[in-house]
């Protein structure tokens, strides 16, 4: 088994998942004026990605150990190839549309957007495991590292698609993009040996894996991780077009910021969450709401210094909310495995889909604006109980990683 290589091919898969985040969000004015859609109907298309995202770790999470984690990350990638051939093909709708079903060509985009949320989940449902097993001594230092590749994706789909704009490419030769990843980790995952899960690999018993999901601060975090997902996704997602109407830059731009911000400190500075996990989470939730809550206060035609000032403590504050809760999960309830780290990105993702079409209408009702200072709420609520977890934590000597061989 080649360690190296696993994490290579990981960290590649989870590069096309981020493309096709970045990507989206900078063809999104473009597709909403090719297809006559209003933008709450825009991410009501989107949503099927995240609803896809959901079901596929949901069930990646459970089949894992039984049909290998090799098998699916092959599925996850030929499935990006499906989902882009789907969108692109798609036809334009002659007139505005009521129902985003009323029209063959907006069909398929939700179509397409479901696979691609499919293959989406299923990197996230194997890579996850994978990397908990092969290094199961340093679980969230390795998972923050791995999960530097998101905002890693980002800044390569945003630059990419921005460098596309200024030769006048159309958004089909943008979104093209994301096949050339696919193809290049579906031809390293056929290469490679995968290993069985820790759980597995250690005798754990199904049954002993369900039982963890139902103990209380499991299902703490379970709760929590709707908000941080939210928080972290929901806005990256509408960034590009929101930032443009607030000042009126490329809206890529700041999202290949903020992801530039995230690369850097998730490879850099890994051990920080490794050190303190519950108060890297409290930290970062105070700061995503202040910058939030900043960024949709600003008027149109604001300075770009200010922007990105607000930008930057917002890229800063989610940098390892994502990550570190998966290295939460898996270091506190190691006997849960796959499935409880399944459950966890799943339900990220479940919320996403639930605040994109919520921001969507918010944009359409009252602004932009309004929708950032809406998802800032949910960085107050997070303060508040990873503030008093960490106390509780603390009263009982603080936090431990659990060793699943004495469990």
């Amino acid at each position: 088994m080649n360690k190296s290589k696993l994490f290579i091919t990981s960290c590649v898969s989870l590069v096309t998942t981020a493309m096709v985040f970045a990507v989206r969000g900078d063809i999104e004015p473009a597709m909403r004026d090719a297809f006559q859609l209003t933008a709450g109907q825009m991410g009501l298309i989107w949503s099927p990605a995240f609803w896809a995202f959901t079901v596929a770790i949901f069930i990646s999470g459970a089949l894992v150990d039984l049909v290998g984690m090799r098998t699916l990350h092959v599925l996850s990638g030929l499935g990006y190839l499906v989902g882009v051939a789907l969108v692109l093909l798609a036809p334009y709708p002659t007139s505005p549309v009521a129902s985003i079903f009323d029209t063959t060509g907006t069909t398929l985009l939700y179509a397409g957007f479901f696979i691609m949320g499919l293959s989406q989940g299923l990197v996230e449902g194997v890579i996850n495991p994978l990397i908990a097993t092969i290094y199961s001594g340093e679980k969230t230092r390795r998972l923050n590292r791995l999960h530097a590749w998101w905002p890693g994706g980002m800044i390569i789909g945003g630059l990419l698609a921005y460098a596309l704009t200024g030769f006048g490419a159309v958004w089909q030769v943008k979104l093209s993009l994301i096949l050339l990843p696919a193809i290049a980790y579906v031809l390293l995952a056929l290469s490679l040996e995968y290993p069985r899960t820790e759980r597995v690999a250690s005798n754990i018993a199904t049954s002993d894996m369900w039982k963890e999901a139902g103990k209380p601060l499991f299902l703490l975090l379970f709760v929590c991780m709707w908000m941080t997902a939210a928080v972290e996704l929901g806005p990256d997602q509408w960034f590009p077009s929101v930032m443009s109407s607030l000042t009126g830059l490329e809206g890529i731009l700041f999202l290949v910021y903020t992801a530039g911000l995230m690369f850097v400190i998730r490879t850099y500075f890994a051990e920080v969450a490794h050190t303190s996990p519950i108060g890297t989470l409290l930290a970062c939730s105070m700061l995503t709401a202040i910058g939030l809550y900043w960024l949709g206060s600003l008027q149109p035609g604001a300075s770009a210094v200010t922007a990105f000032a607000a930008a930057t403590i917002f890229g800063v504050g989610k940098t390892y909310l994502w990550p570190t809760m998966l290295g939460v999960t898996t270091e506190l309830f190691p006997k849960g495995g796959a499935l409880l780290l399944g459950l966890m990105g799943g339900t990220g993702m479940l919320s996403v889909a639930v605040a994109l079409p919520i921001m969507g209408a918010r944009i359409d009702q009252y602004g932009p604006g309004a929708a950032l200072r809406l998802i800032a709420g949910l960085g107050v609520i997070l303060t508040v109980i990873f503030g008093g977890l960490y106390l509780y934590l603390k009263g009982r000597g603080g936090y431990r990683a659990v060793d699943i061989s004495s469990t």
